[in-house]
């Protein structure tokens, strides 16, 4: 048998899994070269504040600051915020600005409220029990700014506004939308309301799909609306992180939000390339960083699969399951939130496996009807569904995070 090591359970101890092959079988690793990065170290950390881009430093901006906002990215993202947390709160104190004038708030959307748990895994116990943590509500407490340039009412969380030092901290990884997420996308749609959300995921992305997609940032639509809203809500500072194939920091970035974000994601394109292998008889995909979401494997796997005859496996392990997305869901047997689009079966060729620890019944509302759908609860259930399929030569490809790599 061939063993190839997969990351697992970032939030549940990040320890990671193995997966078993038969020694027939070819099996190819689709990996980008950022995920062999090592760790930024503390003093990496401190140097990308000390030599914000575009920007002054969090101390300088805080000479004058009386209300501070950090909007962080929330649980359905790899981030570990905690990691950036001690210069940006030493600034602050340093500064004389009090605990009590400081609060945090998770970039939600429409995804559902965070809970202590998760506050404790992203910002770290101390911080929790120190600070004020806001969960952002689109339905309610957004000020109206006006409209975008292009036209979109943009809806800010009222807290934010409140403020008058804003601070962001999330990571660069693809986006299907985006081409990488990060930047702006703290704001837009992280803390905007319903009305400029919906606006920005129909509208918007109307005006050019062509443009969109994982890694494409030329021309985007979606971008350009998120360049304008950014500079409409004040956010003053950008912290986003590169993230490694152990769900650790491997390089940060600093400064003025649209300036930051064009040098990250600059890195970003190198760090997450993955070259494409299509027509493969099974494609393994792994859910680890944004695990909570996993039906963004989908994009990567349908690519390198063999339409004539494949099998696409998804090893996901969620304990709190997939996230509640308000707007794109299922919430019913026949319908879901204003966006969701039931879906369809697979392609005739194409079989699909999910493999997980923690199944439930509308995991899978995203991508396929859960009756196309085999479940499986570990690897061995798994590969004997596989070797019936192939009892012979098959030709593998395993992705390690299907959730945070692209084919350039």
């Amino acid at each position: 048998m061939k063993t190839v090591t997969v990351p697992d359970l970032l939030w549940y101890g990040n320890q990671p899994a193995e997966l078993s092959f038969p020694d027939r079988w070819e099996v190819k690793i689709l990996e980008p070269p950022g995920f062999k990065k090592p760790a930024l170290d503390p003093e990496g950390i401190s140097r990308a504040f000390d030599n914000p881009i575009g920007s002054p430093t969090i101390g300088e901006l805080a000479r004058d600051a009386r209300e501070v906002a950090v909007v962080f990215d929330d649980i359905t993202r790899p981030t570990p915020v905690k990691t950036v947390l001690p210069p940006i709160l030493a600034a602050l104190e340093e500064e004389g600005v009090p605990d009590a004038d400081i609060r945090f708030i998770p970039a939600l959307g429409m995804h559902g409220a965070m809970t202590n748990i998760d506050f404790r895994k992203k910002l770290g116990d101390e911080v929790v029990e120190r600070y004020p943590i806001y969960n952002h509500n689109p339905y309610e407490n957004c000020e109206y700014l006006g409209d975008s340039p292009s036209g979109v009412p943009v809806y800010i969380n009222r807290e934010f506004i409140f403020c008058d030092l804003r601070i962001g901290i999330g990571c660069i990884t693809p986006h299907v939308h985006v081409g990488f997420g990060g930047g702006g996308k703290i704001v837009l749609p992280g803390i905007c309301g319903v009305q400029t959300i919906k606006a920005f995921h129909r509208e918007v992305a109307l005006r050019g799909p062509e443009t969109m997609g994982l890694g494409k940032t030329e021309g985007n639509v979606m971008y350009a609306e998120i360049a304008d809203v950014v500079k409409m809500s004040g956010l003053q500072v950008k912290v986003d992180a590169l993230i490694n194939g152990r769900g650790e920091i491997s390089d940060l970035f600093v400064g003025e939000p649209l300036a930051e974000y064009a040098a990250g994601v600059e890195a970003a394109r190198e760090h997450y390339a993955t070259a494409p292998s299509p027509g493969m008889d099974i494609v393994v995909a792994n859910a680890y960083a944004k695990y909570n979401e996993m039906a963004i494997c989908m994009l990567m796997s349908i690519l390198s699969v063999n339409y004539a005859r494949g099998v696409i496996v998804f090893v996901v392990n969620s304990p709190e399951g997939q996230v509640c997305h308000y707007l794109i869901r299922s919430f019913g047997k026949e319908y879901g939130g204003e966006y969701y689009m039931r879906m369809g079966p697979p392609p005739e060729g194409i079989k699909i496996i999910v493999c997980s620890r923690y199944p439930d019944r509308t995991m899978c509302d995203l991508f396929a009807p859960e009756e196309c759908v085999a479940m499986t609860r570990d690897w061995d259930e798994t590969l004997a569904l596989l070797e019936e399929e192939f009892p012979t030569e098959a030709r593998v490809a395993v992705i390690p995070d299907g959730t945070m790599q692209y084919f350039a």
